[in-house]
């Protein structure tokens, strides 16, 4: 991402997400959940929301189909706000349906409506800028093939297999998303693959990497769950060519580079605890003015503990370096070339049947930053503290 431009593009159900779907199995056995019903596979939530129990619609040759939704506002305040930032950072953080099949050799999924994606040392957007700026009033929709047991084909927009963390605040531990996430991409155009065997899964994936609309990313994930609920996934992506197009959702460096997750989740009694390493690379490419090459090395852990059915706490911490020098024309991949940061989060939830509420403390630092690239409208703040409030119901 640069800098003080958010991406908002985060992981899947498809792939480190698929990999999650044995330890989302052991992790609702073993923590007391306050919902009805089986959570539908999308949209994937590692907790510690759960969704309301579908709405089952009988809509004649398309056969049964089940329909959810969210509707949630949002509080935000900041010190030191980045330039681009909202001036009244509060309202609609998600008024979303999701309408599926999941049934049958032809399923499918849609998503529509209004979100709000907030993520650590970015600018606020309301969810008007967000819809114009990012994926529109239906971000993930996808048609999904399913020959058999073990393979599946989905065409469409699809979840990303990077990373960690999934794209909208109701589906993760911390309301932001993180330091990691803001260098992946989100949500891509394209076709994917998933088999599985067993305790093993693979996805492959084609597609337009940071929703680009040029179809020359190539996205693999191979995960393996363990007896007791864990699991681990490998990640690895990049563009096989060269893409010119740019646009607030497709920042022109990363989409030019490659990805790359390492991923353990583990789930024991009430604790769910996921840490993962992450390293992007972003190669010299005179033709699009990239005269140097640069990279990023990320950690992050993540982390929830369930005090009882209704209560929950979750934390994460992160920390981000980049390579490069301003006087070499590097790349700014962080908050300046050669810049480093971390962050620290904590979010208590609490869900009772359908509604929620949650509050959120985070603080990210900037190290060795450009002038002009960190916190502040002046860009030369360097940290930033956020509280954020969200409240609202699943249906």
């Amino acid at each position: 991402m640069k800098p003080l431009d958010r991406n908002p593009v985060s992981p899947s159900w498809t792939g480190r997400k698929t990999a999650c779907l044995a330890v989302l199995g052991t992790c609702l056995s073993l923590m007391p959940m306050v919902a009805q019903a089986d959570p539908l596979p999308m949209p994937a939530m590692d907790g510690p929301l759960v969704s309301a129990s579908p709405i089952p619609l009988a809509a004649g040759p398309l056969g049964n189909l089940e329909l959810t939704g969210v509707v949630s506002g949002l509080g935000i305040w900041q010190a030191h706000p980045s330039l681009g930032s909202e001036s009244a950072p509060w309202g609609i953080s998600n008024s979303q349906v999701f309408l599926q099949k999941t049934h049958g050799l032809v399923q499918f999924y849609l998503e529509a409506g209004a979100y709000e994606i907030p993520a650590l040392g970015t600018p606020i957007l309301s969810p008007g800028s967000t819809l114009s700026e990012d994926y529109g009033a239906v971000p993930e929709a996808y048609l999904k093939i399913v020959p058999g047991p073990q393979l599946s084909i989905l065409v469409g927009k699809i979840p990303t297999l990077a990373g960690a963390e999934y794209t909208f605040t109701f589906e993760n531990l911390n309301i932001q998303r993180g330091l990691l996430w803001n260098q992946e991409n989100a949500v891509t155009r394209g076709i994917q693959a998933n088999y599985h065997n067993g305790p093993m899964r693979v996805s492959l994936s084609w597609n337009d990497g940071f929703y680009s609309g040029r179809f020359n990313w190539l996205a693999g994930e191979l995960s393996f769950a363990f007896p007791g609920g864990s699991s681990v996934a490998f990640v690895g992506m990049g563009n096989l060519g060269s893409t010119r197009y740019e646009s607030a959702s497709t920042p022109l460096d990363q989409n030019n580079g490659a990805i790359y997750n390492f991923i353990y989740t583990d789930v024991s009694g009430p604790w769910i605890v996921q840490p993962y390493l992450q390293y992007t690379r972003v190669p010299r490419n005179a033709a699009l003015g990239i005269e140097h090459g640069a990279a990023t090395r990320g950690a992050a852990l993540l982390t929830g503990y369930r005090l009882t059915p209704e209560v929950t706490f979750a934390f994460r911490g992160e920390y981000l370096a980049s390579t490069g020098d301003p006087q070499s024309g590097a790349p700014n991949l962080v908050y300046g070339p050669g810049s480093r940061a971390w962050s620290i989060t904590f979010t208590p939830t609490y869900q009772y049947h359908d509604f929620f509420a949650r509050a959120e403390f985070s603080y990210v630092r900037a190290i060795n930053f450009s002038s002009g690239d960190a916190f502040g409208r002046a860009g030369a703040a360097s940290s930033q503290s956020s509280i954020l409030v969200e409240s609202g119901f699943f249906f």
